[in-house]
């Protein structure tokens, strides 16, 4: 299943991945460091919910109280308690 999550306080406006049970794939991000966001994406590809939220929940970016990564983190946890419901 795709799920779009928008983001906050980032400089990417949304991620898309699909969902299916608890891994994630085809992760995408609008907006934010093209490169940076794009290695994000392949290195987590294929992985579980609970891996992506062990190994990028509160990273931070500068100033900010989160990053794109951490807003994966949120965005995955967020997918996946939705399929539970």
């Amino acid at each position: 299943m795709e799920y779009i999550y928008k983001t906050e306080c980032t400089c990417s406006q949304e991620i898309k991945f699909d969902i299916n049970g608890n891994v994630i794939t085809n992760i995408s991000f609008t907006g934010g460091c093209n490169g940076n966001l794009k290695a994000i994406s392949r290195l987590v590809d294929g992985i579980t919910v609970e891996e992506i939220e062990s190994k990028l929940s509160g990273i931070l970016c500068g100033r900010r109280p989160t990053s794109c990564s951490d807003q994966l983190a949120k965005a995955v946890k967020e997918a996946y308690n939705s399929l539970a419901k």
